[in-house]
């Protein structure tokens, strides 16, 4: 869920402070296997359209143009630390951690592993127009350049609905 924030008002793509995603019912998509690189398939643009976005459920690193880009972050505060900035966004539940050596934040997920800005649903990008870097440059780089998670959707169904039967 995304909602625009009264109480800064240019930021547009804040998931909502009051949506706390442990209590999120988990689905039945499987995380991608960043241990298990071998798996992963050689990529090309095609796969997209009929994969369960997988992708979208590896961590997600982005810098502080990136934050801003999202609307996360208002170029006001860029002079602040990004040490403070990480904080803050620790506390609102969008940042997991940040690596003041590289100046990295990698996004909170879901319970699931989604990212916060997949649509649960369609399985698709809420802010595809505006995503970070790492996404629009998945999988030219990566864990594995040139190959990426893709499971496709039909193959999910076929294994979820063996998993409904087991409980």
């Amino acid at each position: 869920m995304v909602v625009h924030s009264f109480s800064n008002p240019g930021m547009i793509a804040r998931p909502d402070a009051r949506w706390n995603t442990s209590l999120m019912k988990s689905n039945l998509i499987a995380a991608a296997e960043i241990d298990r690189l071998d798996t992963w398939a050689k990529y090309s643009a095609p796969m997209c359209g009929s994969c369960i976005s997988s992708c979208c459920t590896l961590p997600v690193e982005v810098k502080i143009k990136d934050l801003i880009r999202i609307g996360i972050v208002d170029e006001f505060e860029m002079g602040d630390p990004p040490k403070n900035i990480a904080k803050r966004l620790q506390k609102e539940g969008i940042v997991e951690r940040f690596n003041q050596k590289s100046g990295i934040f990698t996004l909170q997920r879901m319970s699931n592993n989604d990212c916060l800005y997949l649509d649960r649903k369609s399985r698709m990008c809420t802010i595809y127009e505006i995503r970070p870097d790492t996404c629009r440059n998945h999988p030219r780089i990566g864990p594995r350049p040139g190959y990426c998670a893709y499971v496709p959707k039909a193959v999910e169904r076929k294994n979820s609905s063996v998993k409904l039967m087991d409980f």
